[in-house]
C-alpha cells in the first residue's frame, strides 16, 4: 500500500485504534489473565519514570520546535522522532499499569480535588485525545514525503497545532503527577 496516498484514512485508523486502546485499558476492559504480571515493585515506578519520560518529552518538544524555527530540518526531525519514543514508552507503562491496577485515587482534601486535580486531569486528557490523530498524521506525513515536499503538505500546519497540544498534555501530565504522588 502507498502510504504516502493514504495519509488521512491511516491517521484514522491508527487513531481508533490507538484511542480504543486507551479507553479498553482504562476502562480495565482487558482482561488481567491477558497481560504479564510484573513485580510490584515495577508496577510502583511506573509512575515516577513517566514523570520523568513527560518531562523529557516537554524538552524534545520546545527542541524541535526551536529547531525548525531555525530551519534546522534535521534536528527537528530527531527531536520529534525522539519525543514520539518518549510518548510510545509513556503509553505502554501507563496502559500496562493501568490495565492491572486501575486508575490511582487522588488522595488529597476533596475541594482539591473538584476544583484543581479533576479539571487539570480532565484537560490533560482531553488535549492528549485531540493531540493523537494530529500527531499520527503529521508523523505519517513526515514518514511519506521527502523534506523537500513537507511545506506543501499540512505538516507545517497541523504540526504546530499537534506540538503545542501535546506539549500543553505532558506540562499537565506532569501537574496531575506532582498532585498524585508528590504532593498528596
Amino acid at each position: 500500500m502507498n502510504v504516502r496516498r493514504h495519509v488521512p484514512a491511516l491517521t484514522g485508523v491508527l487513531s481508533v485504534v490507538s484511542l480504543a486502546l486507551v479507553f479498553a485499558a482504562a476502562g480495565q476492559a482487558i482482561p488481567k489473565s491477558l497481560l504479564p504480571r510484573a513485580p510490584n515493585a515495577v508496577l510502583h515506578a511506573i509512575p515516577h519514570v513517566n514523570a520523568a519520560l513527560s518531562v523529557t518529552a516537554v524538552g524534545t518538544i520546545v527542541v524541535g520546535v526551536r529547531a525548525i524555527r531555525r530551519g534546522n530540518v534535521a534536528r527537528h526531525r530527531r527531536a520529534m522522532l525522539v519525543t514520539t519514543a518518549l510518548f510510545a514508552t509513556f503509553l505502554v507503562a501507563y496502559l500496562y499499569r493501568v490495565a492491572l491496577k486501575g486508575p490511582t485515587d487522588f488522595g488529597g482534601p476533596s475541594a482539591v480535588e473538584q476544583f484543581l486535580y479533576f479539571p487539570l486531569l480532565g484537560i490533560h486528557i482531553l488535549l492528549a485525545i485531540v493531540a493523537v490523530p494530529l500527531v499520527i498524521y503529521v508523523l505519517l506525513l513526515a514518514l511519506s514525503h521527502p523534506v523537500a515536499e513537507l511545506p506543501e503538505t499540512r505538516h507545517p500546519q497541523v504540526g504546530r497545532v499537534a506540538a503545542a497540544l501535546w506539549l500543553v498534555s505532558f506540562v499537565l501530565g506532569t501537574v496531575v503527577y506532582l498532585l498524585l504522588y508528590v504532593v498528596y
